[in-house]
């Protein structure tokens, strides 16, 4: 298992050399996902579906490869499973929040790759999606919650930067997720997958 300082460092360096085009789509999917809050229903209908686009084009940028402001849009071509991961999802963490505010925050932890892996498979239903999610976290919230204390510590820090730092924390942080999704997916498929026979000789 990555520390998550190594899960960073290696965010850090997928994003040189890609900074222009990875703050560039932020602030597109900042701009369309507020303006969506205009239209009636509008970021219910279309949240789902701009959160996967944004998450696709964050796992072209870890990946070293080409990424375009057009990829912000792909969760579009997965519609109906984006939107009802995304809705299913909210009222999951929600049912949780009115018994106790910990165990919605834990189950909110538990739900957090149900997006990753339905951009990893497509024809996966968002109740597979998210409990797939609930079990991939099984021994890996706390060190979610670890990485998501450290981003939130950087988060007052860019408020002494008047808000700038921002613009580059964002994109960081939600490179170093892909890369924390890959390796927790790495991780829990290693050991899902059956033990090697032993040949006799």
């Amino acid at each position: 298992m990555t520390a998550n300082t190594d899960l960073m460092a290696d965010a850090r360096k997928s994003l040189d050399g890609n900074w222009g085009i990875a703050i560039g789509g932020m602030l597109v999917y900042v701009i369309v996902a507020g303006a969506s809050g205009f239209i009636p229903a509008g970021s219910l209908v279309l949240g789902g579906p701009l959160a996967l686009g944004y998450l696709i084009f964050n796992k072209k940028i870890s990946a070293g490869e080409e990424t375009k402001i057009e990829n912000l849009f792909e969760g579009f071509q997965n519609f109906l499973p984006a939107l009802a991961t995304y809705l299913l999802t909210a009222v999951f963490v929600l049912l949780w929040m009115l018994l106790f505010i910990i165990p919605g925050i834990i189950m909110a932890m538990a739900y957090s790759q149900a997006l990753f892996i339905l951009s990893d498979e497509p024809e996966i239903g968002a109740y597979d999606a998210i409990k797939k999610s609930r079990a991939m976290m099984d021994g890996y919230k706390m060190k979610y919650f670890g990485l998501m204390l450290m981003f939130a510590l950087l988060s007052f820090a860019c408020i002494l930067t008047l808000g700038i730092g921002y613009l580059f924390l964002i994109p960081f942080m939600q490179v170093t997720m892909v890369k924390f999704y890959n390796d927790v997916k790495a991780d829990h498929d290693s050991m899902q997958a059956p033990a090697e026979p032993i040949l006799e000789a």
